[in-house]
């Protein structure tokens, strides 16, 4: 019997499988490459932003320490001003002649602090005094008493406040305070500053960031196009009361909604906001993490703003990278599978099969050498962030550290500075004095003890006149101008001799309206000062010239030392600012002796003489002179 040879399959069913892995494999491949790239960008992402918001965090806080001292190094002004007898004179009883006082003194007072504006109201909100009395647009007999910072310091609580000014429409901080006398308060302090400064640092260090009021309207912005619109929803009615209020005078306050919003934890949020298409022309929107903190002492936020776009571009690298490394991967496998089925079946192949393999490894070398790079740049910008961290460390402790000295130095630097001179004096005359006793010299050495007890009276005068000038009590006194000059000389002699100085005096003995030892006070800070700069000048020379002018007597202190340049005279009168190396000076004298010639009625002001050299105009008031003027 003849057998029929068996079936062989149908040729549709031998290539079947194969033909399946080659068109369901590749797309396969495309998804997971596409899958695991996708899920590394989202990890990349989150792990980004979670590093962005730790530094953002101490970011925020340093530059939020930095709003709170622009705010609050004006706090002390307003109460500054209950220690000036004038202005609460001016309160009780207005008066032409006060009120120019006051004006004249808060003018001064403005000019040193570099505030906007200082004024005084009386209990109904009409301005009384202002220190820009001289300007068209003064506020002196405006009613102020729809202003809330008037009313929370008429109740008696500090009035803080940021608005735009009715009469210039202007913006500013305000801060209020209450005169006080005998219990009940009799007027208002307010001091109006500009906090534009905040918002040049920013763009100068290019920093994106804003700072919110209570009522959601944002007050400061490091972009011009985001001030005064409202970063939340503003109702009708909240339109109308500060429309009403005029804290914004009639700005429209537009909302600054952005086109999405995420929040990521407390006080953390991804806002999304159309991109300005003037600056930026390569995206329709633009990404932040927003950052927003309180700021002490006050109902604002600060928030920052850090762009998102690098990191999501660094998010975007890494997840290609793993793609490409899947690619490789499963290629490698697929190529591997086919190596081993064509060598089971086609050793003729072995060659081609050996280059391919070649090139793969090539091609991982390549690869692999691109990832050792990427990790070493990951690497230096760990130690970068790690550098940041420690500069703002430093930062944060240099703040405690200037706040620490700003307290010991208002209770200690004054007296120190004061007593340093009388005590240089005593122990030299003491000195002089054991060794005149040696020699029986006993007339000098009594006279000498005798200048030493003057000294130690001179001492007590000290601190009781730095007493008066902390309460800001009585300044009126009656001094001679010759024996004020003969005490400071006197003082100051051991340098003179020292350094063989050509002094030059043409002054008249005239009555001052100041006390004998301010003045002698001030006399020894302008003469130490101008010996300090003739120091290195060979033939120092020194002249003390005054002279009767509109009822006043100005001295001059001229020197022929090495001058001062304009820059370094618009700083000679701020406290702690000196030129002096090292040690030698605490940049307190002049600021001392500034406010002791005001404090009197007078002035003190440095001047740039044709001569050459320094010259300091001091200017004070007469007591009684037959000397009349030119």
């Amino acid at each position: 019997m003849k057998c029929d040879p068996p079936l062989s399959p149908p040729p549709s069913l031998a290539v079947k499988p194969r033909l399946i892995r080659h068109l369901f494999l590749p797309p396969l491949v495309i998804l997971l490459m596409i899958a695991l790239g996708y899920v590394t960008y989202l990890y990349s992402e989150k792990n980004g932003i979670k590093a962005l918001s730790e530094n953002g965090e101490r970011q925020l806080e340093l530059h939020a320490r930095t709003v709170e001292s622009e705010i609050n190094k004006y706090n002390y002004l307003p109460s500054v001003l209950e220690l000036e007898s004038n202005v609460s004179d001016l309160l009780n009883d207005p008066s032409p002649e006060l009120r120019s006082k006051v004006n004249d003194y808060l003018e001064g007072l403005n000019r040193r602090s570099r505030s906007r504006a200082i004024y005084v109201l009386d209990t109904t909100g009409r301005v009384l005094a202002t220190s820009n009395w001289r300007d068209a647009d003064s506020y002196l007999g405006e009613d102020l008493s729809f202003r809330a910072y008037y009313q929370d310091a008429i109740r008696g609580l500090p009035g803080r406040f940021y608005g735009i000014g009715s009469t210039t429409g202007e913006p500013g901080y305000y801060l209020a305070h209450g005169l006080e006398e005998k219990g009940r308060i009799i007027g208002v302090a307010v001091i109006k500053v500009r906090l534009e400064a905040l918002e040049e640092r920013w763009q100068r260090a290019r920093l994106e960031a804003f700072v919110s009021d209570e009522n959601g309207i944002i007050i400061l912005s490091s972009d011009p196009a985001r001030r005064l619109k409202s970063v939340r929803p503003l109702t009708a009615d909240i339109k109308e009361r500060l429309a009403r209020s005029l804290q914004y005078y009639w700005w429209p306050l537009n909302e600054l909604m952005p086109l999405e919003r995420e929040s990521i934890a407390d006080g953390v949020e991804k806002l999304t906001f159309p991109a300005n298409s003037s600056v930026d022309h390569e995206h329709t929107v633009v990404s932040y993490l927003a950052q927003t903190c309180d700021l002490a002492d006050t109902p604002w936020h600060l928030t920052l703003l850090t762009p998102l776009e690098d990191l999501r571009r660094e998010a975007a690298n890494q997840g290609m990278l793993v793609a490409v490394a899947c690619a490789l991967a499963m290629f490698l496998l697929i190529a591997w599978n086919e190596r081993r089925k064509v060598i089971s079946t086609r050793l003729a192949a072995r060659e081609a099969l050996e280059e391919a393999n070649n090139e793969l490894e090539r091609r991982i070398t390549e690869r692999t050498a691109d990832l050792r790079a990427s990790n070493e740049r990951l690497k230096g910008q760990i130690r970068e962030r790690r550098q940041a961290e420690e500069t703002l460390r430093q930062a944060q402790d240099e703040l405690v550290q200037a706040g620490k000295l700003a307290a010991i130095g208002q209770m200690s630097t004054s007296i120190a500075h004061e007593l340093n001179q009388p005590l240089a004096a005593l122990r030299t005359l003491s000195g002089n004095t054991v060794r005149f006793l040696e020699r029986g010299a006993l007339e000098t050495a009594s006279t000498n003890l005798r200048t030493i007890n003057d000294l130690v009276d001179r001492m007590g005068r000290i601190t009781a006149s730095l007493r008066s000038f902390a309460r800001r009590g009585e300044d009126k006194g009656q001094a001679s101008l010759a024996k004020a000059v003969d005490a400071a000389l006197q003082l100051l002699a051991g340098r003179l001799e020292k350094s063989a100085l050509d002094l030059h005096q043409q002054f008249d003995d005239v009555e001052l309206a100041i006390d004998q030892t301010r003045l002698e006070q001030i006399l020894v800070n302008l003469i130490g000062n101008a010996l300090d700069a003739m120091q290195a000048q060979p033939l120092p020379m020194l002249w003390l010239e005054g002279e009767v002018f509109e009822g006043r007597y100005r001295l001059r202190v001229r020197d022929n030392g090495h001058g001062i340049d304009a820059e370094t005279r618009k700083h000679l009168f701020e406290p702690f600012f000196t030129t002096k190396p090292g040690e030698q000076g605490l940049g307190l004298g002049l600021t001392l002796s500034a406010s002791l010639a005001a404090a009197a009625g007078g002035s003190l002001n440095a001047e740039d003489p044709a001569e050459g050299g320094t010259m300091f105009v001091l200017v004070l008031p007469l007591v009684a002179t037959g000397i009349s003027s030119p």
